[in-house]
C-alpha cells in the first residue's frame, strides 16, 4: 500500500522514521512518498487532507478529529519538554499580555500552551520555529515561544527564559505535555491502520539498537545542529510514550483537548 507521509526533518522525527521510510526494515507492503514539512505547515495540510499519515500538534486534532485518529507510536510526549518563553531582557510575567510574541504557528501546541498560561496575550506574530531567536534578538518580537532545538541554543545568544510553558502545564494539571502526535486518515482500513501503527514501533526500535550512533539520514536534515545537539534533541523528545501512548499518554492528549476546547470557546 503506498502512502503519502509526512513528518518534520528534526532529528525527533527522523531518528522514529529513518528505518521504514529508508527500507531498513521490512515495511510488510507500505511504500511511502515522504515530506519533511515545518510542523505548522503539516497543521495546515491536515486541515485541508492533504497527507494520508501525518506529523501533527496535537492543539490541531480538534480540527481534524473527523479526517484523522491518532496512532499510539511515534509521539512527541513526555515531561520536562515543553516549549519555553523567552526574551532578551527581564519582564514581569503580568506585564506580558502587553507585548508582542512571536509564536511557532497558530495551530501549534506551543501557542496553545502559551494562550492557556496568558489568555490575554493577543498579540502574537507568528514565525517559523527557527526564526524566533532572531525576531526577539532584533526586537521584532519582546518574546518569543521557542521550541525543538532552540531550547538548548537560546542562552548561547544571551536570551533569557521567562516561563517553561510545559512545566506549567505539568504542575496545573499533573499530566505530561502532549507536543505532537502521529495521525492517519480513517478512510484507510482499521487493519492497515494497526499495521502501520505497529511498523513505526518497529521502525523506532530499530533507530533504538544503534543509537547513540546517528544515521546519515537524521544528520542530513538537522538544521546547524552538531551531534551533541542532535542527541539532546531525541533524548528530550523520544521516550516510551514515543514507543506506545498507553493510558497515560492518552489521558493527557484528552486533557490537552479539553483544554483546547475551553480556549476557543
Amino acid at each position: 500500500m503506498h502512502l503519502t507521509l509526512g513528518f518534520s526533518p528534526c532529528p525527533n522525527d527522523t531518528f522514529i522514521f529513518d528505518a521504514m521510510v529508508n527500507n531498513k526494515i521490512d515495511t510488510n507492503g507500505f511504500t511511502f512518498d515522504t515530506n519533511l514539512e515545518d510542523v505548522e505547515t503539516l497543521n495546515n495540510w491536515a486541515i485541508q487532507g492533504k497527507l494520508d499519515v501525518t506529523k501533527l500538534s496535537f492543539a490541531v486534532f480538534l480540527k481534524v478529529r473527523d479526517q484523522y485518529e491518532l496512532l499510539n507510536s511515534g509521539s512527541a510526549l513526555g515531561r520536562g519538554c515543553g516549549p519555553l518563553l523567552i526574551a532578551r531582557d527581564n519582564i514581569s510575567l503580568d506585564d506580558i499580555k502587553n507585548k508582542t510574541i512571536a509564536i511557532p504557528g497558530e495551530n501549534t501546541t506551543a501557542n496553545l500552551l502559551f494562550s492557556i498560561a496568558f489568555p490575554e496575550a493577543k498579540n502574537k506574530k507568528i514565525m517559523v520555529f527557527s526564526d524566533i531567536e532572531n525576531a526577539v534578538l532584533n526586537g521584532e518580537a519582546d518574546a518569543g515561544v521557542i521550541i525543538h532545538e532552540n531550547r538548548f541554543t537560546y542562552q548561547l545568544k544571551g536570551l533569557k527564559k521567562l516561563m517553561d510553558m510545559g512545566e506549567y502545564w505539568e504542575q496545573t494539571t499533573g499530566n505530561p505535555i502532549p507536543l505532537g502526535g502521529i495521525f492517519i486518515k480513517k478512510d484507510i482500513s482499521a487493519e492497515k491502520r494497526a499495521a502501520l501503527d505497529q511498523l513505526i514501533h518497529q521502525s523506532l526500535q530499530h533507530a533504538y539498537t544503534e543509537y547513540p550512533a546517528l544515521s546519515a539520514y537524521v544528520k542530513s536534515h538537522a538544521q546547524e545542529m552538531d551531534e551533541q545537539v542532535m542527541r539532546q534533541h531525541i533524548d528530550l523528545y523520544v521516550n516510551n510514550f514515543s514507543l506506545d501512548l498507553g493510558k497515560e499518554g492518552h489521558a493527557a492528549v484528552d486533557a490537552l483537548m479539553s483544554a483546547a476546547q475551553k480556549a476557543r470557546n
